[in-house]
């Protein structure tokens, strides 16, 4: 029976990290494949020529990469970490001596290089799929989800919309850009009297209408698009709570594009998304339109539907399944539709009414602007191609964001105001595209086939998707 000797040695002179860290080690990959060095490139100018030396931005990249990948708790957890983990020793290339950094370093760097520098990186995480032909550009899903602030309950004022507004920008929120329906002059944000002094770019809303989710609190949404291929992730936004799913729609598409290198030709999503406005949007740019039409759309059971009622462009008016003919009666702005109705008194003495109308008033049908694209969005959000890809979505899109949550520290944001919210976006959506490439790269097709790779080509795509459940093919 042997007895080990646990005595201090003086002297280590064999300890090779690259022999202790295993061969199948994630980390193994994830440094063979990926080439951090680019970050040097991209901060060079936020750095001078006198003063003190940095601490490596490589290094820096990495440990952020960490943080996210393995979801450290903290900054201050992941450097107590590192010297007890040879393998977090041997990624980073410190030996056993080497004085690690402070965790405030992180904190500086985030303030010192901006948050550019991390949407280029999940960009490059998408252009590596995209070469290893995981991407096909395509078919595009998308959707939302609430990310809980790094605030209280306690942190929220509530007062005047005016008072709130004059609050956020002595807090110096950022100014609200985006497409939809938060630039319509009838847009009223959600919670406009309520504001969190502790992040005040948040949006007070709820997430459910029950239970302990249904509680009001400072809440960021992240849209997100995913390739219908594998789920590489091709497009991420960060807004505030309140602002609505579908207005992000046409933006995605078009990082998507942007990142990818080609348009897509149609779009999956829930019935969150099938509002007129979207349809009507999507439909314009010549996308297919896979979205579940809202259930109140349908209010025409048991009743004549509208595809009954023949529309005559040259006159402008519908004639029922009567016969009789419904003229336009006014115009709601707002809705940025037409109201048409039959004469007076028609449809109390039409045999048919019973089968058409339930108003004391007879028939009345809405017309929006562009109602044909409308119509024709309607009709392929209700085709068997559209359930099939609503289908795939169900585990495709929410997958994506189950791995998200359940890997990466996504349902609550680490740190507070949106630029940093961003930060984390693009740094969680980075480590689900290289950890799908890890799992699935060997099996894409050839590089070059299918979508053209946008520049930057073939630096950094290869992070983080190990774990993701593998998509049904």
């Amino acid at each position: 029976m042997g007895r080990h000797d646990s005595q201090k040695e003086l002297f280590s002179y064999q300890v090779d990290l690259d022999r202790r860290v295993r061969a199948d080690h994630p980390l193994r990959a994830v440094r063979r494949e990926v080439d951090f060095s680019f970050v040097r490139t991209e901060v060079a100018h936020c750095y001078g020529y006198n003063g003190n030396e940095s601490v490596d931005p490589v290094v820096i990249l990495k440990l952020m990469f960490l943080l996210f990948f393995d979801d450290v708790k903290s900054e201050r957890e992941l450097l107590r970490t590192v010297p007890e983990r040879l393998d977090y020793l041997w990624f980073l290339g410190y030996g056993l001596d080497d004085a690690l950094p402070d965790h405030s370093v992180l904190s500086k760097a985030r303030s010192r290089w901006g948050r550019d520098v991390f949407e280029r990186l999940f960009v490059r995480t998408v252009g590596q799929c995209v070469q290893a032909g995981l991407v096909d550009g395509q078919k595009l899903h998308m959707d939302g989800s609430l990310i809980e602030a790094n605030a209280s309950r306690g942190s929220v004022v509530r007062s005047s919309p005016e008072l709130i507004a004059q609050l956020k920008r002595a807090y110096g929120v950022e100014e609200r850009k985006m497409e939809g329906h938060t630039s319509a002059p009838y847009y009223e944000p959600i919670n406009a009297s309520l504001c969190s002094t502790t992040d005040p770019d948040t949006a007070c809303v709820r997430q459910n209408k029950n239970g302990p989710q249904g509680e009001t609190r400072p809440r960021y949404k992240h849209h997100r698009a995913v390739d219908d291929q594998c789920g590489v992730i091709t497009a991420v936004v960060t807004t505030p709570g309140d602002v609505a799913e579908p207005s992000q729609a046409l933006r995605l598409v078009k990082q998507h594009a942007q990142n990818v290198g080609c348009s897509p030709t149609t779009v999956v999503a829930d019935c969150q998304y099938g509002s007129v406005e979207t349809y009507r949007t999507l439909q314009e740019n010549g996308l297919e339109t896979h979205i579940a039409p809202l259930p109140g759309r349908v209010k025409e059971r048991g009743i004549f539907p509208r595809s009954h009622f023949a529309y005559d462009q040259q006159q402008d008016v519908y004639t029922c399944p009567a016969g009789q003919l419904l003229y336009p009666r006014r115009f709601d702005q707002r809705r940025q539709a037409s109201e048409y109705v039959t004469r007076a008194g028609v449809c109390r003495r039409c045999p048919l009414a019973a089968q058409c109308t339930r108003g004391k008033q007879g028939r009345t049908l809405m017309r929006h602007h562009r109602q044909e694209l409308i119509d024709r969005a309607i009709a392929q959000g209700l085709s068997s191609e559209a359930f099939a890809s609503r289908n795939r979505r169900r585990h495709l899109m929410e997958g994506s964001f189950a791995d998200a949550a359940n890997q990466h520290h996504f349902k609550r944001a680490r740190w507070r105001r949106i630029w940093r919210q961003q930060i984390q976006d693009w740094l969680i959506a980075a480590c689900q595209n290289i950890r799908l490439f890890l799992r699935r790269g060997d099996r894409g097709r050839p590089a070059g086939a299918g979508v053209v790779p946008p520049p930057g080509g073939r630096a950094l795509a290869l992070f983080i998707f190990y774990l993701l459940p593998q998509p049904l093919d």
